[in-house]
């Protein structure tokens, strides 16, 4: 496994961060998904499903990781119904998951190209893991991207049958359901 980088600032996203937020998302699935999808797929996915989700943001689930003030990487998690999915995503639904009976949701991680594979993801993960756990969460599940399901499947994360998501009329993208088990909550995390 790659070595984390030092001095990487974890932090949580306020409204604040959105158009860095966005410019981010962009950089990161135009640079890292291209192996996994097309450039049609991935612009498609960009006007809807990939994207800020001020829910997050304004829930405190959402974290940046910033190297010397450079913005690296973003993810969290949601004690909400909604999967995945933007602000522009149709089928978003607020309603609050009940800890030890649902599972919480990990969303819309993106990692900087220039970032990639040093860590970056993993330990906004394992703050987000953290939180979930300590909110009485005993699950977690996500809908991996093909780019993403390498590093949820490294940390744990058990996938399901692919899915076909509609992305337009012409435009599908695959992606994969995936779980992790927590067990019994820990105590809350500071911060």
């Amino acid at each position: 496994m790659p070595r984390l980088i030092q001095g990487v600032e974890l932090r949580r996203a306020s409204l604040d961060d959105a158009a860095a937020l966005a410019a981010l998302i962009a950089r990161s699935a135009r640079g890292l998904g291209g192996a996994d999808y097309s450039a049609a797929q991935i612009e498609a996915a960009l006007k809807g499903v990939f994207g800020v989700d001020t829910q997050l943001i304004e829930d405190g689930t959402y974290w940046i990781a910033c190297v010397q003030g450079e913005l690296a990487g973003c993810g969290g998690w949601s004690f909400r119904q909604t999967l995945y999915g933007s602000d522009q995503s149709a089928d978003r639904d607020a309603r609050r998951l009940v800890p030890g009976v649902d599972a919480a949701r990990i969303r819309a991680f993106f990692v900087a190209p220039e970032w990639a594979r040093r860590g970056i993801g993993s330990l906004i993960l394992a703050r987000c893991e953290a939180e979930a756990q300590a909110a009485g969460f005993q699950r977690l599940e996500l809908v991996a991207t093909r780019t993403g399901r390498r590093l949820y499947a490294r940390l744990g994360f058990r996938a399901g049958e692919p899915a076909l998501h509609r992305l337009s009329d012409e435009i599908e993208m695959e992606c994969i359901p995936m779980v992790k088990d927590l067990g019994v909550p820990k105590a809350p995390v500071p911060g």
